[in-house]
Parts: structure tokens; sequence; C-alpha cells
């Protein structure tokens, strides 16, 4: 029997929980019954299976970034825009590594749910928002999208993964990484001759 107030957002939150604990890539259906104490079918009267958790944590995870970033950026520009976005995206992958894990993982969702999230549009419009402070216009504002999420996606992956055994401590890297990030942005260069969007 199911448990009493068994929802999707339960069922997805304690997904979500367990991704934490155990990896994103490890939590299955059985794992989460046996969290909420209920047996696995009743699992399946709130989400289809398990690449719809997936999802739904995906969605969770990705509102729960935005937030964290949004209330970090709230009222700042350029580069303290720039370094409260980076650190909230980080601290945020640090606390949460496995929901973190889903924000970055190619996950099939179903397209209604998706239509309902607002994080993943939020985190769109925050961060061009802020690159914008620094004069940006297409298609630059594409790329440095680009570039600035493969910087804070390689450094926390890396840095989850033990790959900064060095004696320089991976926080002065990330503090410089962001010095050099700014000033990059600052001083964009010009689009190369015959570049189109």
């Amino acid at each position: 029997m199911a448990r009493a107030g068994l929802t999707a957002e339960r069922v997805t939150i304690a997904g979500a929980e367990l991704a934490d604990e155990i990896g994103f890539e490890q939590v299955t259906m059985s794992q989460v019954a046996r969290r909420l104490g209920v047996k696995d079918a009743s699992l399946y009267t709130h989400v289809r299976g398990l690449e719809d958790l997936r999802g739904r944590i995906a969605l969770l995870a990705a509102d729960e970034k935005t937030i964290r970033i949004a209330e970090a950026t709230v009222g700042r520009a350029g580069k303290d825009a720039l370094v409260a976005f980076a650190n909230a995206w980080r601290e945020y992958a640090r606390t949460h590594p496995g929901r973190y894990t889903a924000t970055q993982t190619p996950i099939r969702i179903d397209p209604d749910l998706a239509a309902k999230a607002t994080g993943p549009r939020r985190a769109v419009e925050l961060t061009y928002g802020m690159l914008r402070g620094y004069g940006l216009t297409e298609p630059d504002l594409t790329d440095a999208v680009r570039l600035l999420r493969s910087t804070f996606h390689g450094f926390v992956a890396l840095e989850a993964a033990g790959g900064f055994a060095h004696e320089r401590s991976s926080q002065q890297s990330w503090i410089r990484a962001l010095d050099a990030l700014h000033t990059l942005l600052e001083h964009w260069p010009s689009p190369r001759e015959g570049d189109s969007s």
C-alpha cells in the first residue's frame, strides 16, 4: 500500500536526495521506493519510470540552481555579477553533486513538464543578462555563454574528481580563472573577417 501523501514531487525529491548521496547514474526506482517506504509499483502512479524520474530530477535541480544564482546576482553587474554567478554555480555543484550532474546530462524530458519548468529558461535569461552588461551582442553572446558554461562545468567536474592535486589550492585557481574571464569579457575579440552568425 502506498504511503499517504505520496506525490510526484515527493518521489522526485527522494530521487534527488539519493542522487546526491550515491550519484545520479546510480539511482533506481527500487532505491527510491525503499527510501519512501513503499513498493516499487506505487511509484508508477506518480512517475512513468526511471527516465521520467531522471527528467524530473534534472528540472528540480535546474530550478534550484537558477534560484541560487538569481539570489546571488541580484543588483550586481560586471565583475561582481560574474563572480557571484560563478560562485553560486560552484557551490550548488559542491553541495548537490547528484542533482548538479542531472543538470549536465542529456535527458529526454517530457515536453509538458519542460514547458512548465521555469528554471532552464530563467538560467538562460540570467546568463545572457549578465553578459549584456559587458556590452556583448549576438553572435558573441552565445559564444560567451558557451565559454562560461565550459569553464564553470569543467572546473567543478575536475575539482569533484580530485583533478587538482597540486599544492596551490583550487580556490586560488578559481579566483584567478574568474579574474581572467572578466578581463576577457571586457576585451572580447572582434569578429573574424567573414565570420557569420
